[in-house]
């Protein structure tokens, strides 16, 4: 994904943001936003499993990637309103995760400050 598609994404969720939040006269506080827009998150994640054979006392069905890929998407709208309530912008967002990932990647190799995460 590049960062003018992530803008893009950013500003739609933006725009769509605010027309909720206008149109319902909602008006909560930053706490109030995160605990919120977190347990939709949560609500989102349960969609997806449900579109996935978790269940080992059931018998397997066809996977509706359709219906899978829609409850991601679902969990992206959520996690856009969250990073534009907590202040990060598309440009941080990026920035951040490639920080972050080379963290990862680091703990993953041993060179990490951080103890207990090497594979090796």
């Amino acid at each position: 994904m590049t960062n003018d598609k992530l803008t893009q994404m950013y500003e739609m969720q933006t725009q769509l943001d605010s027309r909720i939040i206008e149109e319902r006269g909602i008006d909560k506080t930053t706490d109030e936003w995160v605990v919120g827009l977190t347990i939709a998150m949560e609500s989102e994640i349960d969609e997806i499993r449900r579109e996935v054979n978790w269940k080992w006392w059931k018998n397997p069905r066809e996977i509706d990637m359709d219906a899978l890929q829609g409850e991601v998407i679902d969990l992206f709208h959520f996690l856009l309103s969250l990073s534009r309530v907590v202040g990060l912008t598309p440009e941080t967002i990026y920035e951040k995760y490639m920080e972050k990932n080379a963290e990862n990647h680091a703990r993953q190799d041993g060179t990490s400050v951080k103890e207990g995460y090497s594979a090796k």
